[in-house]
C-alpha cells in the first residue's frame, strides 16, 4: 500500500465527514478508527480532517492543487470500500499533476 504515503504529494488536504452515532457512518467510524495513525504516521503535516455533525451523510472529500475537489459518498460502503475509494481520490491526483 504504497499509495497510503502519497496523500501529501497528490492532494492538499483530506476531509472526512461522518455522524458520531448513526449506523449510515459506522463504517466510517471503523476506518477512522483503523487507518488515521497509519496515514497520519506517513504524511505528518498532511491536513486530514474529521469533522464530526449529527445526522450528516458520510463523506470523503479530496483537495488538489487549483482547488479542485473530488468526493466520495460513503454510506452503505465497508471499510474495505472506504480504503480503495481513498487510493482512487489518491492516484487520480497523480494524474491531475501531469
Amino acid at each position: 500500500m504504497a499509495w497510503r504515503g502519497q496523500l501529501s504529494r497528490n492532494m492538499k488536504e483530506l476531509r472526512i465527514l461522518l455522524c458520531q452515532s448513526s449506523p449510515a457512518s459506522s463504517a466510517t467510524r471503523v476506518f477512522v478508527e483503523k487507518n488515521y495513525k497509519d496515514l497520519k504516521i506517513l504524511n505528518p503535516k498532511f491536513p486530514i480532517l474529521i469533522r464530526e455533525c449529527n445526522g450528516i451523510e458520510p463523506q470523503l472529500w479530496a483537495r488538489y492543487d487549483m482547488g479542485v475537489e473530488r468526493g466520495l459518498r460513503l454510506e452503505g460502503l465497508t471499510e474495505a470500500q472506504i480504503l480503495k475509494g481513498l487510493e482512487d481520490l489518491v492516484k487520480a491526483g497523480a494524474t491531475l499533476k501531469a
